[in-house]
């Protein structure tokens, strides 16, 4: 008997174990801000950490992140733009950096909201160039197709939403409710090291990338987002969008990485069916990284073939 108790609540512990432990991890607000850059918008879900770079009267460009790093991944690429004269808009996804982690469901429509919310705060009234990258690229595509007249272009960056394949972990936490919740809060904490470490030899353009990655896990709220949008905002394609998309006078880019073994290739193909007026161009030797270690060749491509 005593044998059963013990297996009892060993099991009992073990499925306890990454519900108590996310509930113990510190919350993203007071201190935990002190340190970050830009400013704070009190939005209806939350508030949302933004930051400015470049001149106060250039174009502006808004920028999306992805699933997992938060807007800083962009600051290298966001500096070449602002030295050509363009103002930056960077903002952390709600999950993400050092914006709030409001409940609900983080589909398309989801980041969207928060994206118009943050143009109203802003007062942006003026026609913007919208760039996503990688999940960012899915959430770009989703407000183009509702806000098109308020866009100039858009940019997609290895943009997920093209059809690729979760891999057969992240289907079990998809398809799964309960179980696939349990199984991600358990495993993903070394999971996502296991994945970032692989970046260590990277030439990156942001100094200790992988180690501020790997803070993201340190904060409440972190993981249920994550999950959130692999379940809603990725589990699908884009295909209606882009179609839509394709329909308007809208000119879109979109670079993929060459070695990309997060969103694939293959995902040229999709959009060419899609939207055949789409460009598309490709980096040579990139990886998912693509936007902190080609930045340079990203940048170039937006020179010369859509920012100018």
């Amino acid at each position: 008997m005593i044998w059963w108790a013990l297996a009892i609540l060993t099991v009992a512990a073990l499925i306890a174990a990454p519900v108590l432990a996310e509930a113990l991890r510190p919350a993203m607000r007071g201190a935990a801000r002190a340190t970050a850059p830009g400013q704070f918008a009190d939005l209806p879900r939350g508030q949302t950490h933004y930051e400015w770079i470049g001149p106060a009267d250039g174009p502006v460009i808004v920028c999306i992140h992805g699933l997992t790093t938060p807007s800083y991944v962009w600051h290298p690429i966001a500096q070449g733009l602002a030295r050509l004269g363009f103002r930056v808009l960077l903002y952390d996804l709600y999950g993400r950096g050092y914006s709030d982690r409001p409940r609900g469901t983080q589909d398309t429509a989801f980041f969207v909201a928060q994206l118009e919310d943050l143009l109203d705060a802003l007062g942006v009234d003026q026609r913007i160039t919208l760039i996503g990258y990688s999940m960012g690229g899915a959430v770009a595509a989703a407000f183009a197709r509702k806000h098109g007249s308020r866009l100039r272009q858009l940019v997609l960056l290895a943009p997920a939403g093209m059809g690729h394949d979760l891999g057969p972990v992240a289907r079990l936490v998809v398809d799964y409710d309960r179980f696939g919740r349990w199984l991600f809060m358990l495993a993903y904490g070394h999971s996502f090291r296991s994945t970032t470490e692989s970046e260590r030899g990277l030439d990156s353009s942001i100094d200790n990338v992988v180690d501020r990655q790997q803070d993201e896990l340190r904060w409440r709220g972190f993981r249920p987002a994550v999950l959130s949008s692999l379940r809603h905002a990725l589990s699908g394609d884009m295909a209606e969008a882009h179609r839509a998309i394709a329909d308007t006078d809208l000119p879109v880019l979109a670079i993929w990485a060459r070695e990309d073994e997060v969103i694939p290739i293959s995902g040229l193909g999709r959009l060419a069916e899609w939207n055949r007026n789409a460009r598309q161009e490709v980096v040579e030797g990139a990886g998912h990284a693509i936007a902190y270690t080609h930045d340079r060749e990203v940048l170039d491509l937006l020179d010369v073939l859509l920012l100018r």
